[in-house]
Formats: C-alpha cells, sequence, structure tokens
C-alpha cells in the first residue's frame, strides 16, 4: 500500500532539500502508532533531548484541503508517551472541540470525508519566538505577526507590508519561486532574530477577491480586526442571552420540584430545555457559511448558574444529571461561537486572536471583527437591541465610520 505523505510534511522536506532553514523535522505516519513503530522517532529525540519539549503538529493526509488552524498543534514532553499523548489530544480534539467546523467545511466548502485515526504528527523542536505568516496578496507581499505572550504586557496580532527585517521578503519570494505555486508560509523568529521555516501551504487554488468597499439601527464603541479593508458587512445573526436561557431552565426546575403544571415534569423535559438549544445552534451553523453572534449576554450571572446547579440538590441524581448538561452547554456555546466571524458583545468579551485566526488566508476575504459597546452602556443597549426586536436569523448590517465606530442595522 502507498503511503500518502501529507502536504504540510511533503513540502516541509521539499524546502529541506532546497537548503531553506528548517528545523529538523520527523514525520510519524499513523500506521506507525498503531504497530507501536517508534524506531525512528526513538532516534529523532535522542537528538533533542536537551529541548525537554517539542511540538507536535497535526498531519493528516487529507488535512491540506481544511482551512488552516482546523486541527491543532501541541506542545509536549519530548518522548514517546509525550508525542502518544499530543496524537491522543488533537485525534479528540477533531472529534469534539472541532467537529462543527468540520462538519461546516464538508458542507460549505465541500472537504472530504477525513478519517481523525489516519492522523500522523509531525514532531519538531520547540522554538521560542514571534510567529509570522507570509502570502502574496493580490501584487504585493503582507506579513501577519503574532508574537508569544511573555510577561504581562500583551501585544495583538498585526498585519503589515513592510517586515521587520528585510530578509523576510526576500525568502518569502525565494520560497513561492522554489515551489512553483501562490502558498502562505509560516516562520517562528527566535530570540536571536534567526527565521525558521515551520509550514508551507499550496492557496493557489483559494480565490482572493480585491477588497472594495437606517433607521433600525445601534450605534456601539469600537471594533476589533487585523485587516482594515471594508467598513461594511451583512450577517445573519444568532442571538444569545444566557440570562434568558438560564431563567428558562430554572423554570423548568420549578416545574418539576413543585408540579406547577398540568403536566408532570421530568428531568428528562428540563434537559431537553438545554438539548434543544444546542441542537439550534448546531442548525444555524450548518444553515449559514458565514454568520454573526449578538451577545446579550454570553456569560451566565453568577447568581442564576448557581441556582441552576443547586435548585434539584435534594435529588443528587436530578441534579448530576442537570450539572452535567450544563457544563457541556458551556462548550457546546463556546464552539459554535468559534464558527462565527462576528462577534457583536460587550466590551472586554472578544474573540480571541490567534494566527490563522487573525491573519491566515481564510481571513482575507473574511476577517474576524469584534463589535463592541462598554460596559457602562450595557442595560441601554441590551435595551435598545431587544425594543428593535433584534432575533435569531435576521440578518444585520455593520457600518463601521472613519472614527472606527461601528452602527448596526436590522435588515
Amino acid at each position: 500500500m502507498t503511503l500518502e505523505i501529507p502536504e504540510k510534511a511533503r513540502l516541509l522536506k521539499k524546502l529541506t532539500e532546497g537548503k531553506f532553514n528548517v528545523p529538523d523535522f520527523l514525520y510519524v505516519p499513523a500506521q506507525n502508532f498503531e504497530n507501536n513503530d517508534f524506531e525512528e522517532l526513538e532516534v529523532f529525540l535522542e537528538r533533542h533531548r536537551e529541548s525537554y519539549k517539542i511540538l507536535a503538529r497535526s498531519a493528516n493526509p487529507l488535512e491540506e484541503y481544511y482551512r488552516g488552524g482546523t486541527f491543532d498543534s501541541l506542545q509536549t514532553y519530548a518522548d514517546i508517551g509525550g508525542v502518544k499523548y499530543a496524537r491522543k489530544r488533537i485525534i479528540k480534539m477533531a472529534l469534539t472541540t472541532r467537529s462543527l467546523s468540520v462538519k461546516r467545511q464538508q458542507k460549505f466548502y465541500h472537504a472530504p470525508e477525513i478519517d481523525p485515526e489516519a492522523t500522523g504528527i509531525i514532531v519538531m523542536p520547540l522554538i521560542e519566538g514571534t510567529s509570522v505568516m507570509a502570502k502574496m496578496f493580490g501584487d504585493y507581499w503582507e506579513f501577519g505577526y503574532c508574537k508569544n505572550q511573555v510577561g504581562k504586557l500583551q501585544d495583538d496580532p498585526y498585519i503589515t507590508q513592510t517586515p521587520h527585517n528585510i530578509y523576510l521578503l526576500e525568502i518569502s519570494k525565494k520560497i513561492q519561486d522554489y515551489l512553483g505555486f501562490k502558498c502562505e508560509i509560516e516562520y517562528v523568529i527566535d530570540k536571536e532574530d534567526q527565521i525558521h521555516v515551520v509550514q508551507a501551504k499550496d492557496i493557489s487554488g483559494i480565490e482572493m477577491l480585491e477588497q472594495t468597499e437606517a433607521e433600525r439601527s445601534v450605534v456601539l464603541d469600537g471594533v476589533r480586526r487585523c485587516r482594515i479593508r471594508r467598513s461594511y458587512r451583512e450577517r445573519p445573526i444568532y442571538v444569545i442571552d444566557m440570562r434568558a436561557f438560564y431563567l428558562n431552565i430554572i423554570s423548568g426546575c420549578e416545574k418539576l420540584y413543585h408540579g406547577w403544571t398540568d403536566k408532570a415534569w421530568q428531568i428528562a423535559d428540563v434537559l431537553a430545555i438545554i438539548e434543544d438549544v444546542e441542537n439550534k445552534m448546531e442548525k444555524f451553523a450548518l444553515m449559514h457559511q458565514r454568520f454573526g453572534i449578538l451577545g446579550l449576554s454570553l456569560k451566565v450571572p453568577e447568581g442564576l448558574y448557581q441556582v441552576a446547579n443547586h435548585y434539584l440538590d435534594e435529588t443528587p441524581e436530578q441534579q448530576r444529571r442537570l450539572s452535567k448538561a450544563l457544563q457541556k452547554n458551556i462548550y457546546t456555546t463556546d464552539y459554535f461561537i468559534s464558527e462565527a466571524d462576528t462577534l457583536i458583545a460587550k466590551e472586554k468579551v472578544r474573540f480571541n486572536f490567534c494566527s490563522h485566526d487573525a491573519y491566515g488566508i481564510d481571513t482575507v476575504r473574511n476577517p474576524l471583527w469584534s463589535i463592541y459597546w462598554h460596559a457602562d452602556r450595557y442595560e441601554e443597549v441590551v435595551k435598545r437591541f431587544k425594543a428593535l426586536g433584534f432575533k435569531t436569523g435576521d440578518t444585520i448590517g455593520i457600518d463601521i465610520d472613519k472614527n472606527c465606530r461601528p452602527t448596526v442595522y436590522r435588515i
């Protein structure tokens, strides 16, 4: 049987042969994990014992058909057990955390069915430094920087056409010429300013269009984004109001505990409230290729959280089932929110930008926007959204003025 080498490993090998500064790496296919064949891996790890930790990167044969960042990379200990653990975690995340993302890409981008168990691992030394992603956009190169956060000061990712080192531009051109196709190149620049090529991705088949540029509206206070090319977008929205959601659950607990209705409520009826919301989120995510979240209340109020998790304490088995479902719902909601490209919420609630989310190839046409209003306007803004009747399924327009102040319209 011919072993299919993933693009990530294939291009790293080619760049190594081209004498580019690629860190020492080893591709370990899934078959080696199935057969406990770690002879080559042992030799590799022996060369890097002093590193203490290494980077384990996902390498599925069909991964190239998915957008960057769909599958994970993990830091792990520089031993066989550490690599096996990292692979197990990467596969588990593909089946849980990334499951909705995988389904959406299969639906909207016709990505092929993927077998997580076919995932191999690329191991390489862990290099501390700044991550930079480079690609040619139109007739110029752009460079996205994401610094490792050390200490108390935090730097947001940023994009520039002028790299800190002109050699970064020169080497990017050489790599693209050498590979013979348009590519997105990922580097790590260490503390000595040495440039390491850690990944290349073929983006020649991805269309990049040139970016161009009411009465029922809400004026908000600001926007966080890395790409400043468009000042307007339209999105279908899903409204999340955790306060109302938990009040509904508590109401169900009251009906169960006190028997205040003609219908005899069971714990299954309370759990169905949670399951119904989760099903609606997944259905919405699979219906809309791009969508926004309107977060009237994205975090559960502490008081309501405590009430819901203790209301049925006199029937411990019922409370255990309810608390387990509520805990699962927190993660399910997070996975759903991570699929949106537009978040409208109170200040300090924002997308957590990583390198792919901030400036990866998929953000060229659809960058992430975090639209916010100041915390001291919370009651005023939420009241305004409700008065105007913003609801799940509505299409909204967002217009950002020259002072970066957004106005949200219900279309």
